[in-house]
């Protein structure tokens, strides 16, 4: 049976997917007058705004609210959209107005407006609108209440939000959660824990967010506990668990974790391999490696960059090209974070050539990108193609940061190069305003010293805002002779073992 024209209607508005087809229901709805069945109206006015065209909303709003008997339904679709999509004050006006025209707003209507109120953090109008609604007794509305407790929250004031969520009799598990993770995010795991506690139904989101909020705090002792409690666990419970040990470096417990885990996914080897890379255990990332790709997995940019990392670190130069080969497709090696790690693996493995190749085909680059490049330049003492690269990043917009120009300092350092080591000095200062750090320091004393300039190098160091470590006095010592000193060899050799404390067996150039 063929259903009424005003039935079907309402289903044809949540498919519209453009202004043409709008308009063609708009035309049907006026030559068949069902404009004037209550709702229809409003629908159509959504529409439009969730097509993101206010003007026409505005237009079409406009249109029935003179035309027709206005209703709530009607002010709420506008509302609505313009609180969404703007302009906001545009929803406070029509939100005024709706008295004016003896229209009551109703639970609808105030999620919207205090959704406004927050976005033109108007804090005073959103409490003048919550009294409103206590006014009204429509605070014990589950969506009206969601609503300011966001609204309290964007403006700082938590003990408001939780007054407001206090008073909503019946809450859902969801309302619960959110308000859970309010406190999570201050870092009051006290509160979500009594929150949590007092909760009477909990979901696996609720237990999901009470252990990554113990693993945030490192708090693993908790974490375990709760961990073990657990009625329901899903992939994210385990992979949060897996990270918790990690991080406090208990990797037989990850390991064992890892083999009891019922199911497993990317994410869950991502966790792992990154986890024993990011700690050094590089031999362990890739034995674990292959048997990720025998479960059928296919890595991706994530996974890509922490076995190309253990690769890069173990000199394990053939895997990584076998890697690449066959496991970067064209669509990971554009993300900036895989082609860098291409970059490096392939420059610290000792193929400058192939990582000069890469880069330079690189579609993204960001500045990280361009520090690794710069700096394996200089590390294969290719100073004039650092310098050449240094040149070009600036002149395509990338601003240096301190990495930068650590990495152009190696390389006057490898290129000997002194007058240009001052000027990347000084230029750091005066022209990018970058404070040296001590590793700059160090790096220009090594250069001065090692270039016969002793006397220069102990200035910079006596001028330098720093205590000066081993590899300070080790820069310094490099340079000196009996020629040039003795005065500056003994002052750096007694610099050396008094900043090495304890550790006597400093190795001395």
């Amino acid at each position: 049976m063929t259903l009424p024209l005003a039935a079907r209607l309402p289903s044809l508005l949540k498919q519209c997917a453009g202004r043409q087809q709008l308009d063609q229901i708009h035309g049907l709805l006026l030559t068949s007058s069902l404009h004037r069945v209550p709702g229809l109206p409003a629908l159509l006015v959504r529409c439009a705004t969730e097509l993101s065209d206010m003007a026409h909303a505005d237009l079409l709003f406009s249109a029935f609210r003179e035309t027709e008997t206005p209703d709530v339904a009607l002010y709420n679709a506008m509302i609505r959209g313009c609180a969404y999509h703007g302009p906001h004050e545009r929803a406070l006006e029509l939100f005024g107005e709706m008295p004016r025209r003896d229209l009551a707003p109703d639970s609808f209507t105030y999620p919207y407006v205090v959704d406004a109120c927050a976005r033109l953090r108007m804090w005073r109008g959103g409490a003048g609108v919550h009294c409103r609604v206590l006014k009204e007794g429509l605070d014990v509305v589950p969506a009206v209440g969601s609503s300011l407790i966001t609204f309290y929250v964007a403006g700082g004031s938590l003990g408001d939000a939780r007054r407001v969520f206090d008073g909503i009799p019946s809450k859902s598990v969801g309302l619960s959660n959110r308000m859970m993770s309010e406190y999570i995010k201050t870092g009051d795991n006290n509160s979500a824990r009594a929150l949590f506690d007092a909760m009477v139904d909990r979901d696996v989101v609720s237990w999901n967010s009470m252990l990554a909020a113990y693993v945030k705090a490192s708090d693993i002792v908790a974490a375990k506990e709760l961990f073990a409690t657990m009625p329901v666990r899903n992939i994210v419970s385990w992979t949060t668990m897996l990270r918790a040990l990690s991080d406090v470096g208990d990797f037989v417990g990850m390991r064992s974790l890892f083999n009891r885990m019922p199911e497993r996914n990317l994410v869950s080897w991502n966790c792992i391999l990154s986890s024993y890379t990011r700690h050094g255990r590089f031999w362990q990332a890739l034995q674990m490696f292959p048997r990720m790709l025998l479960e059928g997995l296919t890595p991706d940019s994530f996974t890509v960059v922490s076995v190309l990392s253990a690769c890069e670190n173990l000199r394990k130069l053939r895997m990584g090209r076998w890697i690449h080969a066959n496991l970067v497709t064209p669509v990971l090696q554009v993300h900036a974070e895989v082609g860098t790690a291409l970059v490096e693996m392939y420059a610290m493995c000792g193929d400058i050539a192939r990582a000069l190749v890469i880069f330079i085909k690189m579609d993204r680059k960001d500045v990280f990108s361009w520090n690794i490049m710069i700096r394996a330049l200089a590390m294969h003492r290719r100073t004039d193609d650092a310098f050449r690269l240094f040149d070009l990043m600036r002149e395509q917009g990338f601003r240096p940061n301190h990495f930068t120009f650590m990495g152009i300092l190696l390389a006057c350092r490898y290129g000997c190069l002194v007058d240009e080591g001052r000027r990347i000095f000084d230029m750091m200062q005066s022209d990018y305003g970058i404070q040296p750090s001590l590793q700059h320091y160090g790096c220009l004393i090594d250069l001065l010293s090692c270039n016969g300039h002793v006397d220069e190098a102990v200035t910079v160091l006596q001028g330098m805002p720093f205590q000066p470590n081993p590899e300070v006095w080790r820069a310094l010592l490099g340079g000196c002779s009996i020629q040039v000193g003795l005065g500056s060899a003994e002052e750096a050799t007694v610099g050396v073992i008094q900043s090495s404390g304890d550790e006597m067996c400093v190795a001395l150039r």
